[in-house]
């Protein structure tokens, strides 16, 4: 399954670069509040996306002058285009509902919780996200959590237990925060996991934009001054890459593994966290931090290793996210070079190569190893 360690490894990745913010935002509230610097995180990972957003933009444009050309003066409306504009209304509410707790309460809850407490500490407590995401998962979005599943989940809180055991669970108003946080982005992940009409760039970018927005205008307001252009210019750094680049990734695991099983991976940020603030901030390494790193490369390497088969079906639907040819999922066709938008894969396979756009999946009852992702939200006996 290559396919599916590319997506594995995207999840690591996007941990990473999630975890070095920890100590990298308690070094910026010194001189920031929690508006301000939430703002500017999410805002950071907007700006990120601009450059694809143009992309999209002068492709359209070129490939509606190229349809017009060879309609030879045809005015004819495109209904297509307009089904797919409906389609994707559908998922308007889900789209509010992530900027409002991806983008605007969660970063919030967490910097105010930082502010209050260490970096290793904030680290600790972010495992909490996983268990926020799985119980969400099964209570409302009627996920199903197999008994592996179920496995790597106890190991990844347990490693969290066993750190936050050697360092100290902090004060109550800061773990609340900090939980507060992480059942937030848990809806967000679940919401996330399920759009269909927006591809990772674009929610990144709306929740990033508006999100980050609302944030910084509500932290200048309480300060009652500019922010300095040093600590304005780092904070939206640190949110390109800790929030935009790390958020596309986490996106694109999702779609593809599913919420619960992207966050297990998502959730070794908590550990990159606490490296990097042993190193940046002089913080002890513990025996603890060794055991619940173990307990969390477990859990790890049993979720995304041991999948469940049973024979189900697939309705018709019609979605968008980033894909490629070489599974039992996407026979369709492509009508021109254009509906392909590549995302850096082997070129001399056509199969394998990775892009993204509007397509049909058609009616199929089959029977094979698969995770519940995009495609796989069907119901268990």
């Amino acid at each position: 399954m290559q396919i599916k360690n590319y997506w594995i490894f995207l999840g690591l990745l996007s941990g990473l670069l999630f975890g070095i913010a920890t100590p990298f935002s308690k070094i910026l509230l010194f001189n920031l509040n929690s508006f301000q610097l939430s703002g500017l995180l999410y805002l950071g990972s907007g700006i990120v996306i601009i450059p694809s957003i143009i992309k999209k933009i002068i492709n359209k444009s070129i490939n509606f002058n190229s349809s017009n050309s060879s309609n030879n003066g045809n005015n004819n409306i495109n209904f297509k285009e307009t089904n797919n504009f409906k389609n994707n209304n559908k998922n308007l509410l889900k789209i509010v509902l992530i900027v409002l707790f991806g983008g605007i309460l969660g970063p919030l809850f967490l910097m105010t919780g930082l502010s209050h407490t260490s970096a290793s500490s904030t680290a600790i407590w972010l495992n909490m996200e996983l268990v926020a995401t799985a119980i969400l998962g099964i209570v409302i979005f009627k996920d199903y959590l197999d008994k592996y599943a179920f496995i790597g989940l106890l190991f990844t809180f347990a490693a969290g237990l066993i750190v936050s055991w050697g360092n100290g669970f902090g004060d109550i108003f800061s773990i609340i925060f900090i939980v507060l946080a992480c059942f937030s982005w848990g809806i967000d992940n679940k919401l996330t996991s399920i759009v269909d009409g927006y591809s990772p760039e674009t929610i990144t970018f709306i929740k990033g934009i508006f999100g980050g927005g609302i944030n910084l205008c509500l932290g200048m307001i309480i300060a009652g001054h500019f922010i300095p252009w040093n600590l304005l210019l780092y904070g939206i750094i640190l949110g390109i890459f800790s929030y935009g680049i790390s958020i596309v990734l986490f996106v694109s695991s999702a779609q593809n593994l599913g919420a619960t099983r992207s966050q297990i991976l998502f959730s070794t940020a908590s550990f990159w966290g606490i490296g990097f603030s042993i190193l940046l901030l002089g913080e002890p390494l513990t025996l603890n931090l060794t055991i619940a790193t173990l307990f969390l490369i477990v859990g790890i390497v049993i979720t995304n290793n041991l999948v469940h088969t049973h024979k189900h079906k697939h309705l018709q639907m019609e979605h968008i996210h980033t894909h490629s040819h070489d599974d039992e999922h996407h026979e369709h066709n492509h009508s021109s070079l254009n509906d392909i938008k590549e995302k850096g894969s082997d070129k001399n396979t056509d199969k394998n190569k990775k892009h993204i756009h509007k397509h049909i999946h058609k009616e199929k009852e089959h029977e094979h190893k698969h995770f519940p992702d995009l495609h796989h939200k069907h119901d268990y006996e």
